[in-house]
């Protein structure tokens, strides 16, 4: 019931806020629902200003939909969540947790407290997450390179780059085990950063490459500078390296016109001083974010040494990361003095300016501190290379959690009927009213197998009883050998057959179906405890009396 406050608002409570929660996540999760799987659309979302997204990615969608329903809210909040954790399924973390709610909704409806449900969906997620561990993980060691490019082809399977998934796949795995540093407790990471990607217009979506070193879309500052320097000792600076020009507001007062001379002579004595500061530390190649001036660039060139200018501050704090340099954005110490010291500097074997299609590029390579990566996307036009961008960085992603929880699961829709199905016997042995939320929450599993056969254009109902037997057979208490490998069948989209997954290779890596499911839960309980919402209405404009 809906009623006004005497603050000024409204108050929704009981059923009819439960039902407008359910209604507005699932008009979310049904935007997200058609862009599953490996025949899953994309969806085209132009906002305010004109400006064209095509994506399929669910985090990328929710982003921009600009959604102001709170309950919705926490849906893209979810979706965000499951983007930074894991970088890939986020599209499946919303329809789980839709479900979840809408199946919820309906035990409300039918007396069940939700102190209950929450309850009853708590332990299942536990149970589920403990199956999943136990039962459906393959290790990654046993399976080697293969595993891990059959994992970069699932999470590409439902992307642009889907048809080229082979050659794609390499490039992914290539440019993560290219970045791979090991820290003081031994523990491998590999850090998704360093891979940097560039996009360039033009040619096939085949001709894109892979270069060990880091690559900036930038050019040397002077066509009289080298543009190759071998064991290179980099500054990384965030200075302006232009004549110093007095601030604003400073007036000086002269009597002498010479004297004006001398000033503009001290102006740009500075900056040539900072310069040779630089140079003095051993410094061979100058990048800096913002520009040098003409004047500036005959000290690099007598020097021998590279100037880059107007290079992007993100790029430059990587590149220090990766080559061990400091940024440094001023010179001045703590005396007031203007410094510059070589442990400021980074080291690489090589600095070169390359030709790559139609720009010059400056590639870092054989960086000292961590080893890094760079993908050069090319691709017909921009919207087509922004998606290809996010579809590697959720490849990268996955490829990454693969080989940090070094293990896998089958995809295709397998460990969700596995799990539907354990979890309805396990509902079964709970005396507990409990058993109900638990046999919903198994039910509202199977909605990814599902989703995944309607995108295909397959027929669900039939497909999904198939899935269910072998799953169910698989369990049974005394399944011999031959019936327990049905464990790993899962859903083949593109014939319309139930088959082997493990066998042909579609792996995701176990972390995320775990995350996500651990997610998908707690956002569906956190929205179903809601049963009151109060909103206050804004504060009326005051209108001004003299009509302006």
């Amino acid at each position: 019931m809906s009623q006004a406050l005497s603050i000024g608002g409204q108050r929704v409570s009981g059923a009819e806020v439960r039902q407008q929660n359910v209604t507005a996540v699932l008009s979310i999760a049904n935007i997200v629902k058609s862009s599953l799987g490996p025949v899953g659309l994309d969806k085209m979302l132009v906002d305010d200003i004109g400006d064209v997204t095509i994506s399929n990615d669910g985090a990328t969608i929710l982003k921009l939909l600009e959604v102001q329903h709170p309950a919705a809210k926490v849906l893209v909040e979810l979706a965000q969540q499951q983007d930074r954790e894991v970088g890939d399924g986020t599209t499946s973390v919303v329809i789980i947790a839709a479900e979840l709610l809408r199946r919820a909704n309906e035990l409300v409806k039918n007396k069940i407290h939700p102190t209950t449900i929450i309850t009853g969906y708590r332990l299942a997620s536990k149970e589920a997450v403990k199956f999943i561990v136990e039962q459906m993980t393959t290790k990654v060691d046993s399976l080697g390179r293969e595993c891990l490019i059959n994992v970069a082809k699932t999470s590409m399977s439902s992307k642009i780059i889907g048809s080229d998934s082979e050659f794609f796949s390499n490039l992914v795995v290539d440019s993560i085990l290219a970045v791979k540093s090991t820290n003081d407790k031994g523990e491998s990471k590999y850090p998704i950063k360093a891979v940097n990607i560039l996009k360039a217009h033009g040619r096939g979506v085949r001709e894109s490459m892979l270069i060990k070193g880091y690559a900036l879309n930038c050019t040397v500052a002077s066509q009289a500078m080298k543009t190759k320097v071998q064991n290179a000792k980099i500054a990384c600076l965030d200075i302006n390296l232009q004549k110093a020009r007095m601030h604003l507001g400073v007036n000086i007062v002269i009597d002498d016109p010479d004297q004006l001379e001398e000033i503009r002579q001290r102006e740009i004595k500075i900056t040539t001083e900072r310069i040779q500061k630089i140079l003095a530390s051993g410094a061979n190649v100058v990048l800096t974010t913002k520009g040098i001036d003409d004047l500036c660039l005959k000290l690099f060139v007598e020097a021998g040494a590279m100037a880059v200018r107007r290079c992007k501050k993100e790029d430059l704090k990587r590149i220090a990361r990766a080559t061990g340099a400091t940024l440094i954005s001023t010179l001045a110490n703590m005396e007031g003095d203007e410094t510059f010291e070589a442990s400021y500097l980074g080291h690489a074997e090589e600095v070169v300016q390359e030709r790559i299609s139609d720009d010059e590029c400056i590639l870092v390579k054989g960086t000292k501190a961590h080893s890094s990566a760079s993908l050069i996307l090319r691709g017909a036009n921009d919207y087509m290379l922004d998606e290809m961008e996010r579809s590697i960085h959720d490849c990268l992603s996955a490829v990454k959690r693969t080989l940090e929880s070094n293990t896998v699961v089958p995809g295709g829709g397998c460990v969700e009927a596995a799990l539907s199905i354990y979890l309805e016997n396990f509902a079964t042995t709970l005396a507990s009213r409990e058993q109900l939320a638990i046999a919903e929450f198994a039910s509202a599993l199977l909605v990814i197998p599902k989703t995944l056969a309607v995108n295909a254009a397959k027929d669900s109902t039939d497909l999904i009883a198939k899935l269910r037997a072998y799953h169910n057979a698989a369990q049974s208490p005394n399944a011999d050998e031959t019936k327990k490998l049905l464990k790993w069948y899962g859903l083949d989209l593109i014939n319309g057959v139930v088959r082997d997954n493990l066998k042909f290779g579609v792996l995701e890596p176990a972390m995320s179906k775990v995350k996500s499911l651990k997610a998908a839960t707690e956002a569906a309980i956190a929205l179903l405890r809601i049963d009151d919402m109060i909103k206050i209405d804004p504060e009326p404009q005051q209108e001004d009396p003299h009509g302006h």
